[in-house]
């Protein structure tokens, strides 16, 4: 059945006129709460049977709400609050969103109507639907739903407002506040939702951790070395960490002072992989394996990706372009990282340029000879890694933005370790 198959039937029962019914249904619908759902909801707002022998959704704890769940009432406490503008069905729509918590969990919410929520509010919502949103369930409501303050306290195990630090922020985060230092900034143009759009996209800096960051609506505040206060941000991944996004709803007023940053975030492997990634990150630890397909390459001169025998996975066929690069596996004791060096770090391993290892090739007839005097020159040593580290269904990998012998004494870094166990 369509929908106007749906309204003629539910306005034949509820004696009332379809096209009311049928606005009422196409918003649900475009809500995405499922049909039956949403014609439940509809019989419900014009007091009619739900059909399903209950007077109304589920009340529910949020620990027990699930993409199944359907329609539930809850009773949370408003931890964040934001505002964004989506592109939905064809259009722009604004929406105010943000994280709910009760004794039992918390979950994020997206509200299509603004019902004036703020940062500690105790509510219960009714009649929201549940959808799966990047794997976790999140609540969404609007004009079907109804929105009231609670009779009740809750006290909630969890953080109420939006102000972190860099290192807490996590992908999906929404009405986040973070103090920090612009450390990078560039404009590009970028083909947008109405055509060539100008953005703005660098890194911040705290002591904790360093982000990259995309403004959507520049704001002239993030200038290169400004210590900034930004508002109602919102965290999405970008190659496998969080990257912070600004938005036209986004305010950013400069501090009186200037924010403190950090160097790269000193850790472990294993470590970085189970956060799933790291911006800005340094590992030390031995290269114990040059991989295949490093030393001199191919690239396509359309998309950059490496070749195989002249074809391109995207483009076919193709004059290759060629390239020096090294794909290191790098073992800390803790859990292994391949190592991807540009360039220009490969060039300074090798030890020459890559017209230097263009004719090494041609000398031997042979392009393996260059990975093999890479092979050469770093496996079996230590060094220090520095870059950023994504995490994939291939493993992990740290694209380097540094790769350097390290000058530490082991004898003197082992005492100092024992130092530290004992302590």
């Amino acid at each position: 059945m369509n929908i106007d198959d749906h309204a003629e039937e539910l306005a034949s029962d509820l004696g009332v006129d379809k096209e009311e019914v049928k606005a009422d249904l196409q918003n649900l619908v475009e809500y995405s709460v499922p049909v039956d759902e949403a014609k439940q909801s509809v019989r419900r707002k014009y007091g009619g049977d739900s059909g399903g022998g209950s007077s109304g959704p589920t009340s529910a704890d949020i620990a027990d709400v699930t993409p199944e769940s359907g329609n539930v009432t809850v009773t949370a406490v408003v931890l964040t609050v934001g505002e964004r503008s989506i592109f939905y069905n064809g259009s722009e729509h604004v929406i105010h969103e943000g994280e709910l918590a009760d004794e039992t969990g918390k979950i994020s919410y997206t509200a299509w109507e603004d019902f004036g929520l703020e940062a500690g509010d105790v509510v219960t919502i009714g009649n929201a639907s549940v959808r799966e949103y990047e794997g976790e369930p999140e609540l969404n409501f609007g004009e079907s739903s109804t929105v009231q303050p609670a009779d009740e306290d809750l006290s909630v195990p969890y953080e109420v407002g939006g102000d972190r630090d860099l290192t807490d922020l996590e992908p999906g985060d929404r009405g986040r506040n973070v103090e920090a230092k612009v450390v990078e900034v560039e404009e590009r143009t970028i083909d947008g939702r109405h055509g060539e759009t100008q953005i703005l996209s660098g890194v911040l800096a705290d002591e904790t951790a360093r982000l990259p960051f995309t403004d959507w609506d520049p704001h002239a505040e993030l200038a290169e070395g400004a210590s900034v206060r930004l508002e109602d941000v919102y965290v999405r991944q970008f190659r496998g960490v969080p990257s912070v996004n600004v938005s036209e709803f986004s305010t950013v007023d400069l501090l009186d002072r200037e924010v403190e940053t950090s160097g790269p975030q000193r850790m472990n492997v294993v470590e970085a992989v189970d956060r799933g990634g790291a911006y800005d990150v340094e590992v030390v630890g031995n290269v114990i394996e040059v991989r295949d397909g490093s030393g001199l390459i191919e690239r396509c001169p359309e998309c950059g990706r490496v070749i195989q025998k002249g074809q391109c996975r995207t483009h076919g066929e193709v004059d290759g372009e060629d390239d020096l690069r090294v794909k290191a596996i790098v073992d800390d004791g803790t859990a292994t990282v391949t190592a991807i060096l540009d360039r220009e770090t490969t060039e300074t391993v090798y030890g020459g340029t890559l017209e230097d290892a263009l004719e090494q090739a041609r000398a031997a007839m042979d392009t393996e000879v260059v990975a093999d005097t890479i092979r050469d020159r770093i496996v079996g040593h230590e060094y220090r890694v520095r870059g950023h580290l994504s995490v994939d269904d291939y493993g992990a990998n740290l694209e380097a933005t540094d790769f350097r012998p390290t000058s530490d004494d082991p004898a003197a870094r082992a005492e100092a370790f024992l130092e530290e166990v004992e302590a």
